[in-house]
């Protein structure tokens, strides 16, 4: 059996393990079946928790429901990369980044606490630090709760990097791969956090510098959520 195929084999045998701690049977029968074809096809998972903050997860569910919004806060705490955002339709957003980073989102399932997204991802040649573009799948699971401790959040992702990848020459930055995108997504996890929190707490911190860059759209979502008042 040669190397690619062993590492399917490996690789459907930890998907159904995978995709217990998912609630596949809640979501539309066309967005399962690309969950579960990510989970079988997966290269490697990753999950990330965030330390306590002091926002409620009301707070939070109001960025999470106005991505534009969200992303321009995001540039005002001049967070890298400066992503921007455009709504696509409901439940789905194009995330971009000028220095080559893109990705389309779409959710697969919401309640209170939890959300499942699909994410389509393409990093161009050099982005991280490979000799050619990087296209992958994912699917991340973003839980999120209020405790004793403050507000906390949980990040779990599968990726499935495009097929074209897996050949020889490209088989040894795999690992190298996966450690950026861990970084990234602990990185993000916790920034998402920690702008909430102000957000929540000194709101008119970000009044002025939304005003200030000049997103009409985004303003007006922000006053409408968090007010006018600095």
């Amino acid at each position: 059996m040669g190397m690619r195929a062993l590492l399917t084999a490996a690789l459907l045998c930890v998907a159904p393990l995978a995709a217990q701690g998912l609630p596949l049977d809640r979501m539309a029968p066309g967005d399962r079946a690309q969950v579960e074809d990510i989970l079988a096809r997966a290269n490697f998972d990753f999950s990330s928790r965030t330390e306590p903050k002091r926002v409620h997860p009301a707070t939070m569910e109001k960025l999470f429901d106005h991505p534009r919004m969200s992303v321009a806060m995001w540039r005002q705490c001049q967070f890298v990369p400066a992503f921007f955002a455009t709504e696509v339709a409901s439940g789905e957003w194009k995330l971009v980044d000028p220095t080559g980073l893109r990705a389309d989102l779409r959710l697969v399932y919401a309640k209170p606490g939890w959300r499942v997204y699909l994410v389509d991802g393409t990093a161009d040649k050099g982005r991280l630090g490979t000799p050619f573009s990087v296209t992958a799948r994912m699917v991340a699971s973003y839980r999120y709760w209020e405790d004793a401790k403050g507000f906390q959040s949980e990040i779990r992702t599968w990726t499935a990097l495009d097929s074209s990848l897996l050949g020889f020459f490209a088989r040894p930055f795999h690992g190298y791969i996966k450690t950026r995108q861990d970084k990234f997504i602990a990185y993000i996890n916790g920034n998402i956090a920690a702008f909430g929190e102000t957000a929540e707490l000194a709101p008119g911190d970000f009044l002025e510098r939304l005003e200030q860059e000049g997103d009409a759209p985004s303003l007006r979502e922000f006053k409408a959520l968090f007010g006018s008042r600095r």
